[in-house]
């Protein structure tokens, strides 16, 4: 078939076609093939530039912007698609905790748990904090509320940002698995998301008891 696409332009399509025993429809349905395939591997080679140009750190998102920028005209899904094809992906490295302490901003609470971190039951103790982690050259924060009973995490949720509203939503989608009777000890640092009022008033409204680390401690050794 190459040989017939080849040698086309210098001998009559139909003559070659005639030898090859092809018809001219298989032809040209072979000739889009490999000119589909021809561009998907400028495409791939243009994202394996940009990728390593970005020292592996770009994801999709970012590698369909400078090809948009280059003058491609491709969509976020063929880039997902073909960065997998090559096995193109940014790493994903966890970071130390998250330190969220601003100083003696709003109100501490007690150290109610007092380093006691085993529960006899479901939905005694919960801890709480923020994590944040680096995919490609993005940071990401993650806030989980987990179980001390069985370790595990009753919700969590994530943002580019380690906001008052991200902790205090993870909070309130926690609160809603419980059973009226169900109030657990609410532990965390003393970070300044869990010294604001949004999310003192939410465990108050729960009838919920809040319980932080020493100023300085872990939160799993505070």
């Amino acid at each position: 078939m190459r040989a017939v696409n080849d040698l086309k332009a210098y001998y009559p399509l139909p003559l070659l076609l005639q030898i090859a025993g092809l018809a001219r429809s298989t032809f040209y349905d072979h000739r889009r093939r490999l000119d589909g395939e021809d561009a998907r591997a400028d495409l791939k080679k243009a994202i394996k530039d940009a990728f390593y140009a970005a020292k592996s750190a770009y994801g999709h998102r970012r590698i369909l912007a400078v090809l948009l920028r280059q003058g491609w005209r491709v969509s976020k899904k063929t880039v997902l698609k073909l960065m997998g094809q090559l096995g193109l992906r940014c790493p994903v490295r966890r970071r130390k905790r998250y330190n969220a302490f601003r100083g003696d901003v709003g109100q501490a609470a007690d150290n109610i748990l007092n380093r006691q971190f085993k529960a006899e039951s479901p939905h005694a103790k919960w801890v709480t904090d923020v994590t944040e982690f680096t995919v490609g050259s993005t940071k990401v924060y993650v806030s989980p509320v987990l179980d001390l009973h069985d370790n595990r995490i009753i919700s969590a949720t994530a943002g580019l940002s380690p906001s008052v509203k991200m902790v205090t939503e993870a909070l309130r989608a926690a609160i809603a698995t419980l059973s009226p009777t169900e109030k657990p000890i609410v532990h965390s640092d003393q970070g300044f998301q869990y010294r604001h009022t949004l999310w003192r008033d939410t465990l108050h409204r729960a009838g919920l008891t809040q319980s932080m680390s020493r100023k300085g401690t872990c939160l799993l050794t505070g």
